[in-house]
C-alpha cells in the first residue's frame, strides 16, 4: 500500500448547471470553489463548453482572478478553445470529446485517431506553460499515443467501471489498474475521474500509479444533503484511507 497522499481535483461545472437553470447569479460556482478549497480540494475543475451550458467565459475570468487553487480547463479541442486557454493560462488544461447533444462526457477521447489534429494544439498549450492532461479510456493504445503526443498527463475515463457492477465491474476496474501501470511506464502522470461517488471511489484512489481524482456531479449533488464542505471532507478521507494516510500530508 503506498502512503503517497492523493490530489483531489473538485469540478464546480454543476453549480453553474443550477445557477443557469433559473439565471441570475446564484449559486455562485467560484464560492463553491473557495469553498472546495477550504475544505481540501488541492484544485479545480471546470469544462468550458461550446454552448456554455454551466460554466460562462465570466466564471473562467473569475476563478483564474480569485481561486488561489491550480485550475484545471476542460477544453475540447477547438480553435475557440485553445485561444480561451492561451489567453488565461491556467496551470493545466485537459482535452476531452465533446458533443453538444450529450448530457455529459461520454467516453474518453480518441488520442489515437486524432493525432493530426491534436499534435499542434498539444504543442502550444505546452509551449505557454500549461500542463495539458487528456481525457483518454484506460486503454494501452490510447495511452500510447498520449505518450506520442507528448501529453505529459492522462486522465483514465472511470464512468463505466462506476455505472456497471458485479464481474462487468471488477473487469472495468482491472482495465484501470493495467492501464495506471503501463501510463507509470511510459512516464505519464496519471490521474482519473467521471462517476466517482463515495461507494465507487476507494478501488479507485488504492492504484497506486494514480495520482489524482477530479471529482464533481456527484460532490454537488451531494451537497444538496450534507453540505459542499461535508461531501468534500469525507471524499478526502475516503481516499486518505485507500491509501493509508492521515491527514493531508503523508
Amino acid at each position: 500500500m503506498t502512503s503517497r497522499i492523493l490530489r483531489l481535483g473538485v469540478n464546480i461545472d454543476h453549480v453553474a448547471t443550477i445557477r443557469n437553470a433559473r439565471g441570475g447569479r446564484h449559486p455562485d460556482p467560484v464560492r463553491a470553489a473557495k469553498q472546495a478549497a477550504a475544505a481540501g480540494a488541492d484544485g479545480i475543475t471546470a469544462h468550458l463548453r461550446e454552448d456554455r451550458r454551466h460554466i460562462s467565459d465570466n466564471d473562467i475570468d473569475r476563478l483564474m482572478a480569485e481561486i488561489d487553487l491550480p485550475l484545471n480547463l476542460e477544453m475540447a479541442a477547438t480553435e475557440e478553445m485553445l485561444a480561451i486557454a492561451l489567453r488565461h493560462r491556467p496551470h493545466a488544461s485537459c482535452i476531452v470529446p465533446e458533443r453538444r447533444e450529450e448530457r455529459t462526457t461520454e467516453g474518453g477521447l480518441d488520442a489515437a485517431g486524432q493525432r493530426a489534429h491534436l499534435a499542434p494544439m498539444i504543442d502550444k498549450l505546452s509551449a505557454a506553460g500549461i500542463r495539458v492532461s487528456l481525457f483518454i479510456e484506460p486503454s494501452k493504445t490510447q495511452l500510447d499515443a498520449a505518450k506520442a503526443l507528448g501529453a505529459p498527463v492522462v486522465e483514465l475515463h472511470t464512468g463505466r467501471y462506476c455505472e456497471t457492477e458485479g464481474e462487468v465491474q471488477a473487469a472495468e476496474l482491472q482495465r484501470i489498474v493495467d492501464a495506471a501501470a503501463h501510463a507509470k511506464t511510459l512516464g505519464l502522470e496519471c490521474h482519473a475521474g467521471h462517476g466517482l461517488s463515495f461507494d465507487t471511489v476507494t478501488p479507485v484512489a488504492a492504484i497506486p500509479s494514480i495520482v489524482e481524482l477530479n471529482i464533481g456531479h456527484f460532490l454537488i449533488g451531494e451537497a444538496i444533503f450534507s453540505g459542499l464542505d461535508s461531501a468534500i471532507r469525507r471524499m478526502r478521507a475516503l481516499m486518505n484511507d485507500a491509501r493509508g494516510v492521515t491527514g493531508r500530508t503523508a
